[in-house]
């Protein structure tokens, strides 16, 4: 009898199993399934069409697409900038309703000036820097447009309090708990450069061509002392929050590779390191891709947005300004001395944070990235949204959008893809990832307040810059798969293919201004230039394939001739 107990309880444990089992088979197949049924394929009961269209006909997308490219936003944490995967795992849990687009109407009342792809071009001045030719552009020489009230991030006269306190690091509290209260009544000059970038945000852009205040910002980060620093929370790798004089902060990767080093060929791009000068490079390749302007004669629509917050470069002493200042006592406990005499360090994270991976100095300066911090989430809250074309970050599995040929007309009927220009968005993306090489765009962030009418912010790019021996084309996916991109976002890579203006050369007169220069091995940037020739090409064979019109979205609406002059 006993044994007969046994028997039973070992076959329905067999059968819950494969139950189990099946219904996991099912679901994933449940997707190509319906996408099969649709297209007249066998296993489904309706006719084939009767002649199939030039490009793929839209479908309505599946439940397992609507999921994965829902807005985690509504979750606890979400708004937590520079995400570690993990973190941002954990914040798509739950899921979310996609946010509806704020702001419409505004936009489409907003005046616009576009400049005509055929307006001549002035030959650069023959003594003339790579940056100072570049400038003398008629597509980076345009006025600012007028912002409406509800295009600005803060409003100045208001009487929101900007409280330097991290809303998810409360134990940063300022012991005088001061706070900077901007009025019309103070000059704009009183505040710190750091508060001047918060309140220079809009619609738009994160900051404007001609702040001087990110100038400012930017010296800020190298030179101003460091009164307090701790471990940021639910990182893979080794991240610090610096908080300064001012009660300005900025997260600072210290330095894991030289500058020489590429990433190991074995490396799975969810574990490949975070480098600081990838961050440094980053920002200067988000200002010099996206400066430009265009015009028309009735209206101003300013395209150079820029959406990598300002980062520096720096080189800390570990003892003086981390050891001696920390108050994070996980952190403090893992500084040691090295058998070389210097000092050392680990903290805590999911990978390379241990003894044998300890960040070391000679003998206790440490070089560094510091990226300045986005306004606090209690101010300015921010939407996490998935990217679609999101890999799996498994060793074996992949993502859908690798075995779909046809993923991006699923992608462009799902809000907020289906309206606007959030998918021109990603083409941006798409393109600034991969001149860089970055293989860990999971997910992206935007401010809540201006609804889906606004730019993406590009955050985490530590993972670029790895490989300069080999172009990842897997990057440029949705750009083969969609076909799509903006006529200015095709104009200027038109331009920085140039001899005269040559992507290569802007950036390494740019870096150069970094404290801690040279940022880029020179294969590296090499690399971009054949990487933009890439681009350019995939651009051409989707004209060839779909007709110009089809492809680049012309942002310009009319012809002119005119171009504007800087104000």
């Amino acid at each position: 009898m006993k044994m007969l107990l046994v028997r039973k309880f070992r076959v329905l444990i067999l059968m819950v199993f494969l139950v189990a089992c099946t219904m996991h088979i099912m679901i994933d197949l449940l997707p190509r399934l319906e996408r099969r049924g649709t297209e007249g394929r066998p296993g489904c009961s309706c006719p084939p069409p009767a002649a199939a269209p030039p490009r793929a006909a839209p479908r309505w997308p599946s439940k397992h697409t609507l999921r994965i490219l829902q807005d985690f936003s509504a979750e606890p944490g979400s708004n937590l900038s520079s995400q570690s995967r993990e973190a941002a795992e954990r914040a798509a849990g739950g899921g979310g309703g996609g946010g509806a687009g704020g702001g419409g109407a505004a936009a489409a009342a907003r005046t616009r000036r576009l400049i005509a792809p055929g307006a001549p071009r002035p030959p650069p001045p023959a003594a003339a820097a790579p940056l100072a030719a570049l400038f003398q552009h008629p597509l980076y020489r345009a006025a600012l447009p007028p912002l409406a009230e509800g295009d600005l991030l803060f409003n100045v006269n208001s009487d929101i309090r900007f409280n330097p306190r991290a809303a998810e690091q409360p134990e940063w509290q300022n012991e005088d708990n001061e706070e900077f209260l901007p009025t019309g009544e103070t000059s704009i000059d009183s505040y710190p450069n750091w508060l001047k970038f918060h309140i220079g945000i809009n619609r738009y852009e994160l900051y404007s061509r001609h702040n001087p205040a990110i100038e400012a910002l930017l010296q800020d980060l190298v030179s101003q002392k460091i009164t307090s620093v701790a471990m940021k929370s639910g990182g893979t790798q080794l991240k610090l929050i610096m908080t300064f004089q001012n009660y300005g902060q900025a997260l600072f990767k210290p330095m894991k590779q030289t500058r020489e080093q590429e990433t190991p060929p074995d490396f799975f791009y969810f574990s490949d390191y975070e480098r600081h000068n990838a961050e440094i490079a980053a920002f200067h390749l988000d200002r010099q891709v996206k400066w430009i302007c265009v015009e028309r004669k009735v209206e101003i629509l300013i395209l150079d947005f820029r959406r990598v917050p300002p980062v520096a470069g720096r080189l800390v002493n570990m003892t003086r300004e981390i050891r001696d200042v920390t108050r994070d006592k996980k952190l403090w406990r893992t500084f040691f001395i090295s058998p070389a005499n210097n000092i050392c360090f680990y903290g805590e994270c999911s990978y390379y944070c241990s003894t044998e991976h300890a960040l070391c100095g000679k003998p206790d300066q440490i070089e560094g990235s510091l990226a300045a911090f986005l306004p606090d989430l209690s101010l300015a809250k921010r939407k996490t949204w998935r990217n679609p074309w999101r890999r799996s970050y498994h060793k074996r599995k992949k993502a859908e959008w690798e075995v779909d040929p046809d993923y991006c007309e699923e992608v462009k009927q799902t809000p907020p893809y289906d309206s606007g220009t959030r998918i021109l968005d990603i083409m941006d993306m798409t393109v600034f990832d991969f001149l860089m090489g970055n293989m860990d765009r999971h997910h992206y962030e935007t401010f809540e307040k201006f609804g889906n009418e606004t730019f993406i912010i590009h955050l985490d790019n530590g993972r670029g810059f790895g490989k300069y021996s080999h172009d990842e084309l897997s990057i440029l996916v949705p750009l083969n798969q969609c076909c799509r991109m903006r006529k200015s976002t095709y104009l200027r890579l038109q331009l920085l293919a140039k001899e005269e203006y040559k992507l290569s050369l802007l950036m390494k007169e740019s870096l150069l201004k970094d404290k801690i220069a040279p940022i880029l091995y020179q294969p590296h940037l090499e690399a971009m230039d054949r990487r933009l020739r890439i681009v350019l090409k995939a651009v051409s064979d989707c004209i060839e394939k779909d007709g110009y019109d089809n492809v680049v979205e012309n942002d310009f609406n009319t012809d002119v001739n005119t171009v504007t002059t800087e104000r």
